[in-house]
């Protein structure tokens, strides 16, 4: 069927990006919105407003019954989450069912066979893709048996979610049970679910991913990215395709991600998640995420596709209009999320008022914001201003256009990690390319951040 009105269940950037690929599309939207959220540049654009409750995400963002009642109320079609909220909820996906909605996303078994770690770990290994040595912890006894074997460093990991809330780091034994202790009430706070597992830690990984489109029928892939620049296991700079890496691992890497979508007969955009294991030259099973991703603009640089565009496509029923070799990669391009935090401060996120918001602009330079002048950055949400976003015709060009692109960024009232951002793209290391998962702590060490740094750039 064709969708005709959209409820957006989600705000910020991710929400103007999906109003913009609607409007092309001819599809009416709706903002469900928080209360906080009301005069936001999402609702300015969207062709219709309705407040699902109050400024807290769970009472608001995160509250199904409200998301779906909202979507009744206004008559539409089909609802899409977005990322983060409720994107990945199997819940808000069988309720889109039962009320008659499209969920643009994977099925309901699909979100659940993804989004739970140890699922989603079982089907890789039934896929015949390679995995970290490890496994399911539920107590002290198994957990220093499971070490005991692995060998030190390990890591442990939420069952629940990712996103780096409950990933510990463990490097001594004496440790464990504390850092267990800790783990499981984050994973709790934050997914409703204490389980933890167990990995081998690879000391120089690289954070590489496949972005695929899948129909149930036939899985494309849209080439690789490389989200290694990361702070506390979250990402800052994304890169496609990712660099560095040979043409067979590379090929390697593009299959195993088919593989698994065609293992679930996938629907919709999705990611498969990579660690690349540097010293031995191989490559392990992360996660999928099943939604688009934050860093979806660079797949869609180097694709020249509109990857919500094909989200809504596919939620209609009408199927892949594309084949693999209908994909030609073009160029490089590389993508800075730029927050709401002070650098010099542990990078607390701090909301505020945007009082000047000048961004750049010209040949392959885009950004993705939900940001003005005038506009409110709320304490309630995730701390995201936007993405700058730069595409070239190679690395290099790539790298020049947003080194140029970020001096011509300005944003104040509160402040931001551009300095960051321009402190990395000066780095040799990360100039030649292929930094891991290690290479930010490091960084910030020998190139430390602070606030006559970041004053000298005008809040930057």
């Amino acid at each position: 069927m064709n969708i005709h009105r959209i409820l957006i269940a989600n705000r910020g950037e991710i929400a103007v990006r999906i109003i913009r690929t609607c409007r092309q599309l001819g599809i009416e939207t709706v903002l469900a919105a928080s209360s906080a959220d009301v005069q936001s540049m999402a609702a300015l654009l969207a062709d219709q407003v309705i407040v699902l409750g109050p400024a807290s995400a769970t009472a608001s963002y995160l509250n199904i019954t409200a998301v779906i009642n909202a979507a009744l109320q206004v008559k539409a079609d089909a609802i899409h989450p977005g990322y983060g909220f409720l994107s990945e909820n199997s819940r808000l996906a069988v309720a889109c069912n039962d009320a008659g909605l499209i969920f643009i996303g994977p099925t309901p078994t699909q979100l659940l066979a993804i989004g739970d770690k140890l699922l989603a770990r079982g089907n890789a290994v039934q896929a015949g893709l390679p995995v970290v040595s490890g496994g399911e912890v539920n107590t002290l006894a198994e957990a220093e048996a499971l070490v005991m074997s692995l060998g030190l460093p390990v890591l442990i990991k939420a069952v629940g979610g990712g996103g780096g809330r409950g990933m510990k780091l463990v490097t001594d034994a004496t440790e464990l049970h504390t850092t267990l202790q800790l783990a499981t009430a984050e994973a709790q706070a934050a997914f409703a679910d204490p389980r933890l597992y167990i990995e081998r830690y690879v000391r120089s990984g690289r954070h590489v991913e496949v972005q695929l489109l899948g129909d149930g029928h036939t899985i494309i892939h849209l080439g690789t990215c490389d989200c290694s620049v990361q702070r506390r296991y979250q990402k800052l700079i994304e890169e496609a395709p990712a660099p560095n890496l040979s043409d067979a691992l590379r090929a390697d890497i593009h299959a195993a991600a088919v593989k698994f979508g065609q293992h679930l007969s996938y629907i919709g955009a999705g990611t498969v998640e990579f660690l690349v294991d540097v010293e031995r030259d191989s490559f392990y099973f992360l996660e999928m995420n099943a939604r688009i991703q934050v860093e979806h603009p660079v797949t869609e640089a180097i694709c020249n596709q509109d990857l919500i565009a094909a989200q809504i496509r596919i939620a209609e029923g009408k199927g892949l209009n594309l084949r693999q070799q209908d994909i030609q990669f073009d160029g490089h391009a590389i993508e800075c999320r730029i927050n709401a935090e002070d650098c010099s401060a542990d990078f607390r996120p701090v909301p505020g008022t945007i009082t000047t918001a000048l961004f750049p602009a010209g040949a392959g330079i885009r950004m993705d914001t939900h940001m003005q002048q005038g506009a409110m950055v709320p304490p309630y949400y995730d701390s995201l201003l936007g993405k700058l976003i730069v595409h070239g015709k190679d690395r290099a060009q790539a790298l020049q256009r947003l080194q140029a692109a970020l001096q011509h960024c300005h944003i104040e009232g509160v402040p931001t990690n551009l300095v960051l951002h321009k402190s990395v793209c000066a780095s040799p290391a990360f100039q030649q390319g292929g930094v891991d998962t290690g290479f930010l702590p490091l960084h910030l060490a020998a190139h430390p951040l602070n606030n006559s740094t970041e004053a000298a750039d005008g809040h930057a």
